[in-house]
């Protein structure tokens, strides 16, 4: 059982001095015609010559309930833009939020698209090589993914041994959408490519992803149902599909799905697990032993705890290995470290989601070491 003990102000900035690893930072395109140079001629003339944009990879009209176009005040750029420019990045997180690594996911879901999935997976690889030469390679400090279309696996599989290459590409991204569930084995070469390299799973939501039962008529249904519901859908197919038992070493990271859920779907799948067991025998552990070992879910959103119910959460759950940093930069609800961990949290279990819990989830990262 973890107590809540008083931290010192002295202990509380030793940590932050160590490492502080985000798991879940956006970087943004100014506009898609970025991905010009990266692109094939045949797909440059497409994007051009047609009236593709952006904004049709969305389905839903909701509006984010902020003046500020999604993002904290202070981060807005003068040009109207989030997340468009390294050096905020480098001032804004490295500096006054203290992080120390961060692991870039974007906000371009290719993989969600529907139709033209050539185009996609086009945009996917120009992606992804646009993240490597204007994030990766001027900042160390930043970790990226990799982009692919699920829709195509084979292809998929392809483009992580491409990028995969690049010593600061941690993980392979995955919309939270997708046409049936990620456990189905039509997925699975994604999957058997990202453990061959080494690479974590991040799923996260999108404007794509949508409730258990649909479209919610208001933003306020939809963000506090679609993020959750969809990720505990793909996370159970995984599990019982028999993802993690064919490759035990591998990683899921869950973005901004808050953390409440956890505990209960634990105690939910390990009950129905031993229920109809039979019907899926090539699962040999129970899922809760698979959650504690394999899957990571990130701290933010986590405004909705205090923090005695979070050092509670952790003790339900049996595992201090599950929880993971992130801000969420640079969006509105961000969090900062100071309103997740708090000096209140013991040390212990603060290091745990602060750095440990990323360096084992995340191969790419053994290297990282805490700054002398």
């Amino acid at each position: 059982m973890i107590k809540v003990e008083p931290v010192s102000k002295a202990a509380s900035e030793a940590a932050v001095s160590t490492l502080l690893i985000d798991t879940d930072v956006h970087e943004y395109l100014h506009a898609a015609t970025e991905l010009l140079p990266y692109l094939d001629p045949v797909w440059q003339k497409y994007m051009t010559e047609t009236r593709w944009d952006k904004s049709r990879i969305s389905q839903h009209a909701y509006g984010t309930p902020t003046q500020f176009h999604g993002t904290r005040a202070e981060w807005l750029l003068p040009d109207g833009t989030m997340g468009t420019d390294l050096e905020q990045m480098r001032t804004m997180l490295f500096g006054e939020e203290h992080v120390t690594h961060a692991i870039l996911n974007g906000f371009f879901h290719v993989s969600a698209m529907r139709g033209n999935y050539e185009f996609a997976t086009a945009l996917a690889s120009a992606y992804n090589d646009w993240q490597v030469e204007k994030w990766l390679v001027p900042e160390p400090r930043l970790f990226g993914s990799v982009h692919v279309v699920a829709r195509d696996p084979q292809q998929a599989a392809r483009e992580i041994d491409r990028v995969a290459e690049h010593p600061q590409i941690a993980q392979v991204f995955l919309p939270v959408v997708s046409d049936c569930e990620y456990g189905d084995p039509f997925y699975r070469p994604i999957f058997k490519a990202a453990a061959k390299h080494g690479l974590s799973i991040a799923f996260h939501h999108g404007q794509e992803t949508h409730s258990g039962v649909g479209y919610p008529r208001y933003f306020v249904e939809w963000h506090t149902l679609a993020p959750p519901q969809g990720s505990i859908a793909q996370l159970v197919s995984i599990i019982t599909n028999g993802v993690f038992d064919e490759f035990p070493e591998l990683h899921l990271v869950l973005l901004e799905t808050g953390v409440a859920w956890v505990p209960w779907l634990m105690w939910r799948l390990d009950q129905q697990y031993r229920e109809y067991r039979r019907e899926i025998p090539w699962v040999k552990r129970l899922p809760s032993l698979h959650m504690r070992d394999n899957v990571r879910v990130s701290t933010q959103p986590m405004g909705d705890l205090k923090t005695r119910d979070f050092v509670s959460l952790v003790n339900m759950v049996e595992s201090d290995r599950i929880f993971v940093f992130a801000t969420d930069f640079p969006h509105y609800d961000a969090d900062s470290l100071g309103n997740v961990l708090p000096e209140s949290i013991p040390t212990a279990l603060r290091n745990k989601i602060m750095y440990e819990n990323a360096l084992e989830s995340y191969p790419r990262l053994a290297h990282v070491k805490p700054p002398t």
